[in-house]
């Protein structure tokens, strides 16, 4: 598949808003793109697009590559079976000089954008069957990653030799005006980073990560990943682009404070190194209350957990050693502090738990399997169940049951149909635990928190089987029974 036309087009949009100008001499390229034809296909006459790559290295140096056929130092090459424009300008100048994509980078100046379209003759070339026509040449500019120009491997069949010219050297008048346009572009051949991503936590030790969606194109796609993204020209810094991205991807994900970090190192779609500023953040809220607009889900994660889960690249390393540096508060979070009028002298506090009963057509009831790596019961069949926050208890059985297998209730169609009233221990915490009955639902059960439970099934009430959790199943006997209270470990 050719680059998208609208791609295209977009990029000539934002090259004119910097370059309005040139507007009229880029009629060529507005014709092409009008044309049925395929603008990036060699085939298309009088002219098509074409890409190159403008290589800078921190002495503000750009690479220039001898061509054999045409003699010239600063030739473009054709589009191939390429995503996208830049990927073009990047695979040529690796074919033809051996410098791998990760040996180059976005200056974060240009970004993604061309620093140059030069629209520019091309003799006819009888041995090849070719006419007389143009080249609508988009130039992209990269940085070297490292200080020293690598050794290249020039690619003996087309180039003859490469050289590394001044800014003022530059073959191309076109782009030799943007190089030393200073004032405009700056580039310096210094790489710093053009991504920012939000390493946010809660200060209790858990972690938010965002797993991506599994789509051809995506970056990272179907990993857990932090949320951030790409700088673009309309940003003035990282932090605003960072903000700007939690906008877009999470909107309702407020985070008063962010701090910089560390910077990562990454991989684009293309192969280009790209340095990741990480802003540190914390926010306490629940994943289920942001609108997400971008990826699957949103979930807290530990630092233990992560050894089970598809992650990008070094960020188990990264949230490990943040978890490291600041170590979790003890407690649970957002503790609310009781006055002494409010509890008086002698008073337990109880932990409250709110548990789904749910049966399908055949009276049978929903039951999860706890992951084997679980304190709490590991490798039995429980309710869909979670603690009440600062909440209800019946919003807290809908926001739940939506977490953890994707079903969605309504308050008005939920009955309470048991209690249990349990302690494991003496020295244990009480617990309440309050059964609801939801009439209707919507959905199919859904494995979304895979450190907890690992399957649902339906199941007969009458035959249970032996790994199920003693307080679940005495609530469903005592529910099957007719009774509303049950005590245990009293």
């Amino acid at each position: 598949m050719p680059p998208a036309r609208s791609d295209i087009r977009n990029l000539l949009n934002e090259y004119l808003e910097h370059h309005p100008a040139e507007r009229e001499q880029l009629e060529p390229l507005v014709a092409a793109l009008d044309s049925e034809a395929e603008p990036t296909s060699r085939a298309t006459l009088p002219g098509h697009i074409t890409c190159s790559a403008a290589v800078i290295d921190r002495d503000r140096r750009v690479l220039h590559i001898g061509h054999k056929a045409s003699r010239k130092l600063l030739a473009p090459g054709h589009v191939e079976d390429d995503r996208t424009l830049l990927a073009a300008a990047l695979r040529e100048v690796c074919e033809e000089t051996g410098l791998r994509p990760a040996d180059l980078c976005l200056t974060p100046q240009v970004l993604g954008a061309p620093i140059d379209i030069d629209v520019h003759d091309i003799d006819a070339n009888p041995t090849k069957g070719e006419p007389a026509h143009q080249h609508i040449d988009f130039r992209f500019a990269f940085y070297l990653v490292t200080g020293q120009p690598p050794l290249l491997a020039l690619q003996d069949e087309e180039v003859s030799g490469a050289q590394w010219l001044p800014f003022a050297d530059v073959r191309s008048p076109t782009l030799r005006a943007k190089l030393l346009n200073a004032e405009t572009h700056g580039l310096d051949g210094q790489p710093e980073p053009v991504n920012a991503s939000a390493l946010i936590h809660d200060g209790r030790g858990r972690y938010l990560l965002h797993l991506r969606d599994q789509r051809e194109g995506i970056w990272e796609p179907g990993v857990f990943a932090l949320l951030g993204g790409g700088r673009e020209t309309g940003d003035p810094c990282l932090e605003a682009t960072l903000r700007r991205e939690l906008a877009e991807e999470a909107p309702g994900l407020k985070v008063a404070d962010l701090t910089p970090y560390a910077v990562e190192e990454a991989t684009s779609v293309e192969g280009l190194a790209v340095p990741i500023q990480v802003y540190a953040g914390r926010w306490s809220g629940g994943p289920d209350t942001v609108d997400l607009q971008e990826g699957v889900l949103l979930r807290w994660f530990t630092p233990d957990m992560l050894d089970r889960l598809r992650l990008s690249p070094g960020l188990g390393d990264l949230v490990r050693r943040h978890a490291t540096e600041h170590p979790a508060a003890k407690g649970p979070p957002d503790t609310i502090h009781l006055s002494r009028d409010e509890a008086p002298a002698g008073t337990e506090l109880h932990i409250v738990g709110v548990h789904l009963y749910l049966q399908d057509e055949h009276d049978r009831i929903l039951l999860g399997l706890r992951h084997p790596n679980s304190k709490y019961a590991p490798n039995e069949w429980h309710f869909l169940a979670g603690h009440c926050e600062r909440e209800a208890a019946i919003g807290c059985l809908v926001r739940e049951t939506e977490e953890e297998a994707g079903l969605i209730i309504e308050p008005t169609d939920v009955e309470l149909v048991h209690l249990v009233h349990l302690v494991d221990s003496p020295v244990a915490r009480p617990r309440i635990g309050l059964v609801f009955r939801a009439r209707s639902w919507s959905g199919v059960p859904q494995v979304l928190e895979p450190d907890r439970c690992v399957e649902w099934r339906w199941w007969n009430p009458k035959d249970l089987p032996a790994e199920v959790v003693p307080y679940t199943r005495a609530a469903i006997e005592a529910i099957g029974a007719g009774s509303l209270y049950t005590e245990m470990g009293w």
